[in-house]
């Protein structure tokens, strides 16, 4: 491996003095999501396996190549998971990507976003320098934590070579429900059990309908299904369903028009804007299938306190992010300077020049 390593080191050495592009990519499966990628292929998934895993630390630490499912099930049989259900999308997706995107999956307002769970990273920056952030403990940080900096930044700060994550056992007893209502009352109701001691870990509301994961103890699980009503989803259909929002295979997504990920606080109003929705996270997140103009689309976004990522299909040359104010954009490109000095790695993948 570390034969490798170097040789990454020096291919990216030599392309910051050619002034030459790198494309980083792992298996592919998140290709469709930023702006188009320019530069001659750097693939991961010759850095793979798990390095360490420790069970009862809850840490493990896998190369950027290894596929996602493997490290999957390497926890599922300890009994344990990635809590932030990280979406695969297509065969193939590697952990190295699943950082590098910073994509969570319906769990992730009852635990956090990938950031929350990366604790270190080794990594090879611009210059082809093999850097080192954080560690493979719970509480090791002093001064900047870098490696959480990695966390949706695309490939554009580095090559991640490794990367060490926090992981947490997998509930004892899970129930999903299902309620009959209409958008503006499942956005009250969510809110109204977001404020109580409920065990809930997803939700979702489509087409009438607003779905419930309850997840923990059995008798914490058992107590909240009693009280809250709803029609119980046996498991198989359960499990089918969050699997489906999380690697977007269910049918709402299965669509050419463009998708929009508005991200907005979770007692917003409704979006009011033309197409079809699909509301998670306790509202905080809100897919939009529709064909109005990005611009109507981001001015409602903003007006309800938040912003609008195009996140599939759509014309992607132009902004695919929301349009950063100039502060945040002035902190962007110089994370990027810092790193990567000759603007090599995966431009343009986030902004536009960057």
């Amino acid at each position: 491996m570390n034969d490798l390593i170097h040789a990454w080191s020096e291919r990216i050495r030599a392309a910051s003095a050619d002034g030459r592009s790198l494309h980083i990519r792992g298996g592919g499966s998140k290709d469709f999501y930023g702006r188009p990628a320019v530069g001659d292929l750097l693939d991961t998934r010759m850095c793979s396996g798990i390095v360490n895993y420790e069970p009862s630390e809850l840490v493990v630490t896998a190369r950027a190549g290894t596929p996602l499912a493997e490290l999957e099930a390497t926890l599922a049989a300890r009994g344990q998971m990635l809590a932030f259900e990280p979406p695969h999308f297509a065969l193939g997706s590697t952990v190295g990507g699943c950082v590098a995107a910073g994509l969570a999956g319906p769990r992730r307002a009852a635990v956090g976003g990938v950031r929350d769970f990366v604790l270190g990273a080794r990594m090879i920056d611009g210059r082809g320098e093999l850097l080192h952030f954080g560690g493979e403990v719970m509480k090791n940080v002093a001064g900047y934590d870098v490696s959480r900096v990695l966390a949706g930044s695309l490939g554009t700060l580095g090559l991640i070579v490794e990367v060490s994550l926090k992981v947490l056992p997998r509930p004892v007893a899970e129930v999903t429900l299902r309620f009959a209502m209409d958008e503006a009352a499942a956005l009250h109701q969510l809110n109204v059990w977001g404020g109580q001691p409920l065990p809930v870990s997803a939700s979702a509301w489509h087409g009438g309908v607003l779905t419930l994961r309850l997840s923990g103890a059995a008798a914490a699980v058992d107590a909240a299904s009693a009280r809250l009503g709803g029609e119980q989803i046996p498991p198989e259909a359960a499990d089918n369903f969050w699997r489906g929002l999380r690697d977007h295979t269910d049918s709402f997504f299965q669509v050419d028009a463009p998708m929009w990920r508005l991200s907005v606080p979770g007692d917003a109003l409704a979006a009011s804007l033309p197409g079809e929705q699909l509301v998670e996270w306790g509202g905080a997140q809100r897919w939009l299938c529709s064909v109005a103009p990005a611009k109507e689309v981001r001015a409602r976004t903003e007006a309800l306190g938040g912003h609008a990522t195009l996140f599939r299909h759509g014309e992607r040359s132009g902004a695919v992010f929301h349009p950063l104010p100039a502060a945040l954009m002035a902190l962007q490109r110089n994370l990027k300077r810092a790193f990567d000095p000759a603007g090599i790695l995966n431009p343009g993948r986030m902004y536009e020049g960057l």
